[in-house]
């Protein structure tokens, strides 16, 4: 999403990364990889829960609860245009620039 900010900028797009890390980690995180766009924090899933992206995950043969990447374009009245769900990094701009037509 970094990378591909001026070219969403052109088109009118703001960028925000929600996550349930605290802030004080999400600062360390925007400061190592120069994020450039807000990071919210939502330690207690709520928003999670409510995109319906707070699920079971399995890494490593291990269940447990956790973010489900996924990504979504809202409009400027702030309804859902778009969504991804289980989205890899890689194809996340691809999708959004698609969508953004």
């Amino acid at each position: 999403m970094r990378d591909a900010l001026p070219e969403l900028e052109k088109k009118g797009v703001s960028a925000l990364g929600i996550s349930p890390d605290l802030p004080g980690t999400q600062k360390k995180f925007d400061e190592k990889y120069g994020l450039g766009f807000p990071l919210l924090s939502d330690p207690e899933h709520e928003i999670a829960e409510a995109y319906g992206v707070w699920g079971e995950k399995k890494m490593y043969g291990k269940t447990s609860m956790g973010i489900v990447r996924s990504a979504f374009l809202v409009d400027e009245k702030g309804k859902t245009a778009s969504a991804w769900y289980k989205i890899s990094p890689k194809d996340t701009i691809p999708k959004l620039m698609e969508a953004l037509g």
